[in-house]
């Protein structure tokens, strides 16, 4: 069947989204070959030359390797969690092989400097921690910040109401998904952090220890900011790839 491409997606960037995708759940580990260029190329009704170029870019990234003659292989990862962010689709994907763990219950506060961020007219927005497992392993510690309309949309969920439960769901997921005006946009800042005590209990790493911070911005269509997202990433546990392109000339 023809691959699902997202818009102004060409062909071997989509392939290549749905191969990472299955690479990530695990669907080629224990030294599984994955399909031939031949095979994807008449699954997918599409040229052997763009599925040669799917794989080069998931060789580019570390995520597969080739051997002559016998095929294409998932690289050996370590056990750090991979993730490759090219779009906002990306990002959702977290859902598919990581676990959401609640860690303070959606609750509405005050809050003067998220309510800027998020350039409400008033300092009250809704908040929810949680930390997100892969294999059973946190990896990353959030903190969300909504407008309360926003918030409320959440509230809806019982997942989000108790510390404890969890969720194989992203928040901007189902943001995506309840908002009137998708999500179209991401603003990202990326900074290094020392772990206090509780991230430290979350994470399960010593005070003072170094963490990848990574503050994001969502807004939709309209340009409203409708969350702001502060993840601390252990770095033992989480590898961070993003890929840059030329821009095209004429």
């Amino acid at each position: 069947m023809p691959i699902k491409t997202e818009r102004e997606e060409s062909s071997y960037r989509a392939l290549a989204r749905s191969l990472r995708e299955a690479l990530v759940r695990g669907d080629y580990a224990d030294g599984r070959a994955l399909p031939t260029e031949a095979s994807l190329a008449q699954t997918h009704g599409i040229a052997r030359q763009t599925v040669r170029q799917a794989f080069h870019e998931l060789v580019s990234e570390g995520l597969v390797y080739r051997v002559r003659g016998r095929g294409t292989f998932a690289a050996p990862q370590d056990g750090a969690y991979i993730m490759q962010l090219g779009t906002i689709d990306d990002l959702m994907g977290l859902a598919v092989d990581t676990v959401l763990e609640v860690v303070e219950p959606l609750r509405r506060q005050v809050d003067v400097e998220a309510a800027s961020r998020l350039q409400l007219s008033q300092d009250t927005v809704s908040c929810l921690v949680f930390r997100r497992l892969h294999d059973e392993v946190p990896f990353c510690l959030t903190t969300v910040y909504l407008p309360p309309d926003v918030g409320a949309l959440l509230a809806e969920y019982d997942e989000f109401g108790e510390a404890g439960s969890s969720s194989r769901s992203t928040i901007i997921g189902i943001l995506d998904q309840r908002l009137e005006s998708p999500v179209a946009e991401t603003q990202q800042s990326i900074t290094v952090a020392l772990a206090d005590e509780a991230t430290a209990l979350h994470l399960a790493c010593e005070v003072g220890d170094p963490l990848l911070r990574i503050d994001r911005v969502h807004k939709d269509l309209q340009g409203r900011a409708v969350e702001l997202a502060i993840n601390y990433f252990l770095p033992s546990q989480y590898s961070y790839r993003t890929q840059l392109r030329r821009r095209a000339t004429m």
